[in-house]
């Protein structure tokens, strides 16, 4: 048996490990590591592990893995998303977004299914289920300029409002004011 083993001579260079499936072997893994900045988009058919920093759009048909320390400054579409770190932008995921204690993510996320774990940060809308993201339109678009004097039209808030009624105080018959 030589240096590179039996599997050179048989044609078997590149064959997936043993207890890994194909897909796994033709996806991989690929690594930015720590102290490790890429400016630019990224784009895998495996999973991207970030532990340094991206300037870019993250684009990993299984998995995108922001480790703690990592930080990814753009969007970040796959079928899984695990944040440990910081993402700056919007996740798109198919499947799950899982946003870890001590990670922030600021921006939008567009799932199926998310866990917050308690210390996790996330400040953005959360849109899920298997709906596609609804497009932002003008329903009732009047070109006529508002009267002088009126209030400003108000927007109706993106998250339900809690109302709370509070009854007028009573006065108490017989009770002297």
């Amino acid at each position: 048996m030589g240096i590179f083993g039996s599997k050179a001579a048989t044609g078997d260079v590149g064959a997936a490990p043993p207890g890994r499936g194909a897909s796994s072997a033709v996806g991989g893994l690929s690594i930015i590591g720590v102290g490790m900045t890429v400016r630019g988009d990224i784009e895998t058919a495996g999973v991207v592990k970030v532990e340094g920093t991206v300037d870019g759009n993250v684009r990993a048909k299984q998995q995108v893995l922001v480790a703690k320390g990592g930080m990814v400054h753009g969007d970040i579409e796959t079928r899984e998303a695990v944040i440990g770190g910081t993402a700056d932008g919007a996740i798109r995921a198919t499947e799950r977004v899982e946003i870890q204690s001590g990670a922030a993510v600021n921006g939008d996320i567009t799932t199926r299914r998310i866990a917050v774990a308690e210390g996790g940060s996330l400040n953005g809308q959360i849109r899920m289920g298997d709906q596609p993201a609804p497009e932002h339109k003008v329903v009732n678009e009047s070109k006529a300029e508002p009267r002088p004097g009126s209030p400003p039209p108000h927007a109706r808030p993106s998250v339900p409002v809690a109302r709370v009624a509070v009854p007028p105080r009573a006065t108490m018959p017989g009770a002297g004011h």
